[in-house]
């Protein structure tokens, strides 16, 4: 842990419990960044930067308030101290703001999540730059004579922070990240010049595919837009992709969340153990993954974290709800949001479920798009391939589904066994049934 910004967590606390504040949490984040991007083989951005903050929590006589700064000078800090609990005071009370019960923040698992990469201090400029130019030339010739431009980039970073709570929390995060991958612009007839892109995230080097594989991957993804069109509108089995289905999911997740149902604006609110979706959805929210870009042993309100089924082939078994919802709810927390969000994987690849759905689309991409997190309808734009007897027939795109949340994962009928490593969300390609989906 830093010393440093550990002393000048308890001094902060100290100031602003002596300038007249109830309670208060202050937290202190230091994170280095660096950017390299490449076009055309020469580089194009070179960026580094070190920042600190320091962000405080204020509860004075009921009111609540929550300010950050960058200049940690103690003199300058005690102004600004001073002056956020003189502005908290001049605001409306909000009876439901306080910290948490401490019992909440007990039973904190002491396991490395690997989120540090030791190898990181090792990752040189001149490595920075071999990765890049690797994924470009790798991009350029996976997509030949008819690539009009490639933008390749990385960007990576060393991150700490330290957060200390009046009533007993603290906590103290490390992480490092790594993220590659590159853009792709071609050209298809006439004036049509698609663009594609494909990126990777991971929190250690030795997680990352090579630079030649993220390369050709964008350029596969790009290629695969040429001759793109619609088709009529028809009722088919689609699957959407692994990195694709958390884009979809995300307006199922609103709905579960505890300011969703509050506010009366979840279709989900009055549905715990009843059934929301087919026996081939089941949802663990698992923080302690190793090296997971999700992984935690405490949230943002310091409880510490468990495993959970949130929903269990189907069946809705629980809500991400905060210190603060659960308040106005008048119900037990559980937590704020989801670490890393898994869907079991199935036993069978994508080659085989397709060959066996004999006619369909393969969505690898959403255009645009919305959810109602009230009603639960949802509608969005999609890319993808027609298939028919499990090869690719067509590229697809400016079509659209729409459908209702409660009605669109009953319709799963199977997950495939590809599950995606580079997100927080670790979803396997899902297979949907009697889709309509709109085009011409």
């Amino acid at each position: 842990m830093n010393k440093e910004m550990q002393d000048l967590t308890v001094w902060a606390i100290k100031t602003a419990k002596s300038a007249g504040a109830n309670d208060c949490k202050v937290s202190i984040g230091s994170q280095r960044n660096v950017e390299i991007s490449y076009r055309q083989h020469k580089p194009e951005t070179i960026k580094e930067a070190t920042t600190k903050q320091l962000f405080i929590q204020v509860f004075v006589n009921g009111r609540y308030s929550s300010q950050s700064t960058s200049d940690l000078r103690k003199d300058a800090l005690k102004d600004f101290i001073g002056n956020a609990i003189i502005t908290t005071k001049l605001l409306a009370e909000d009876p439901f703001r306080s910290l948490p019960d401490p019992k909440y923040y007990k039973g904190r698992k002491e396991i490395d999540l690997g989120a540090v990469d030791p190898q990181y201090a090792k990752f040189t400029p001149e490595d920075r730059h071999n990765l890049v130019k690797a994924i470009e030339n790798a991009a350029l010739k996976k997509g030949g004579d008819k690539v009009i431009s490639v933008t390749a980039n990385e960007n990576d970073g060393y991150s700490e922070s330290i957060t200390m709570t009046s009533n007993g929390f603290e906590g103290y995060i490390e992480g490092t990240f790594y993220v590659a991958g590159a853009q792709m612009t071609v050209q298809d007839e006439g004036d049509r010049r698609p663009n594609g892109y494909h990126y990777v995230v991971t929190l250690n080097k030795k997680d990352m595919p090579s630079p030649e594989e993220i390369g050709a991957e964008c350029a596969r993804r790009t290629m695969n837009l040429l001759g793109a069109n619609k088709i009529k509108t028809e009722t088919l089995p689609i699957i959407i992709q692994n990195q694709g289905v958390g884009r979809i999911f995300g307006g199922f997740l609103q709905a579960m969340r505890g300011r969703s149902i509050q506010q009366k604006q979840s279709f989900l609110a009055n549905k715990k153990g009843e059934k929301v979706g087919s026996e081939h959805f089941t949802l663990i929210d698992n923080p302690f993954v190793k090296a997971g870009l999700g992984s935690r042993l405490f949230d943002a309100d310091g409880f510490a974290t468990k495993k959970r089924v949130m929903i269990d082939k189907g069946v809705l078994k629980d809500y991400y709800v905060d210190w603060y919802y659960s308040r106005k709810l008048e119900r037990e927390p559980t937590t704020g949001g989801p670490t890393n969000l898994i869907v079991p994987p199935g036993k069978r690849s994508l080659k085989e479920i397709m060959k066996d759905l004999g006619r369909g689309i393969f969505i690898t991409g959403f255009i645009g798009g919305n959810s109602n997190p009230t009603t639960g309808d949802t509608s969005i734009g999609i890319i993808g391939q027609l298939f028919e007897g499990g090869k690719p027939v067509q590229a697809i795109s400016e079509m659209n589904i729409s459908d209702n949340h409660l009605k669109l994962w009953n319709k799963l009928i199977e997950v495939a066994n590809d599950p995606y490593p580079y997100s927080s969300l670790r979803f396997p390609s899902m297979v949907f049934e009697d889709i309509v989906v709109s085009g011409l």
